[in-house]
């Protein structure tokens, strides 16, 4: 079970450490959205893996057998929540389960304050905006986040700015 106050980890490492194509990929990505290690990628990764291996589950009851209210509730569940936090466009008229299997990482890493404070332009930079994050100077309706990976939901969207007296 674990000591209650330790925290579980929240990724999986690769299972290759030295293979260059992902060190690269990983390089790349690193450098575009601002993060701070490796880490961030893989928390992402394992957030659309464990989506993924829901929903495939989910298709394997469908499939087999007559589905139950269960599997449908808990598919519409997974949807609206991917939804909400913006990583599934609602926009789109209808969302499927394979929309949810095509997912990657860019998709949940747009959605990370860090990355919508230098999409609105409230930073000079990627690094600028984990700074002023870090340091407390950006709010989310209201509110100072300090974590720039806090996933931004679609109707925190428009509600993110400076905090108070921030300069």
């Amino acid at each position: 079970m674990g000591h209650p106050k330790k925290r579980k980890k929240t990724y999986e490492k690769p299972r290759r450490p030295w293979e260059a194509k992902r060190i690269k990929d990983e390089k790349e990505l690193t450098d575009t959205y601002g993060l701070k290690n490796k880490k961030e990628i893989w928390k992402a990764a394992s957030f659309i893996k464990k989506c993924r291996r829901e929903i495939r589950a989910i298709l394997a009851g469908i499939a087999g057998a007559k589905p139950t209210e269960h599997m449908l509730r808990e598919k519409e569940a997974i949807l609206a929540s991917l939804k909400r936090k913006g990583i599934l466009k609602q926009g789109e008229a209808a969302v499927d389960l394979d929309d949810v299997l095509s997912l990657s990482v860019e998709n949940v890493l747009e959605r990370r304050l860090q990355t919508r404070v230098y999409k609105k332009e409230l930073a000079n930079s990627i690094k600028h905006a984990r700074q002023l994050i870090v340091h407390g100077h950006i709010a989310v309706d209201g509110r100072r986040v300090t974590i720039p990976s806090y996933i931004i939901r679609e109707d925190e969207e428009g509600k993110i700015g400076y905090y108070g007296q921030s300069k």
